[in-house]
């Protein structure tokens, strides 16, 4: 059974400006048990920081997480977006095709809202796998 976005989603997404540095932000997602969050400026989305990003682009290069902003080191565009109102069944195809486990959900002229995982959709579309029994367990630390 196909949905809207809307009612899959995680709301209100956690976001930091590109000039965030990033220890302030890895500090945000450890303190939000959280895989990312989006890099927005003026309410338009810059990109996405996955704790992937900190750890390839900033840790591996030596960077200097107090000083080095987000901006330089997050996923850049073109970022994969849905809009609330779209299916699920569009989410599962780009999230396919770009071969990437969550989209920023964007309001029309791209105002960030929320974001929408693998394990959303996973729980909304296909609720009796392992993935779906997996992104429903309580997370730990």
């Amino acid at each position: 059974m196909t949905h809207r976005i809307r009612d899959v989603m995680s709301p209100g997404a956690v976001a930091v400006e590109p000039m965030t540095p990033v220890e302030k932000a890895a500090r945000l997602m450890s303190d939000q048990n959280l895989g990312d969050v989006l890099v927005v400026y003026d309410c338009d989305l810059f990109g996405v920081l996955t704790d992937r990003d900190i750890v390839v682009r900033a840790v591996a290069d030596a960077r200097d997480p107090h000083t080095t902003p987000v901006g330089a080191v997050c996923s850049r565009p073109p970022v994969v977006t849905v809009s609330p109102e779209d299916s699920t069944d569009h989410a599962i195809e780009l999230m396919r095709r770009h071969a990437v486990r969550r989209l920023p959900v964007v309001e029309h002229g791209g105002c960030p809202v929320g974001m929408v995982s693998l394990g959303d959709l996973a729980v909304s579309e296909d609720p009796h796998t392992a993935l779906a029994d997996i992104s429903r367990a309580t997370p730990n630390h």
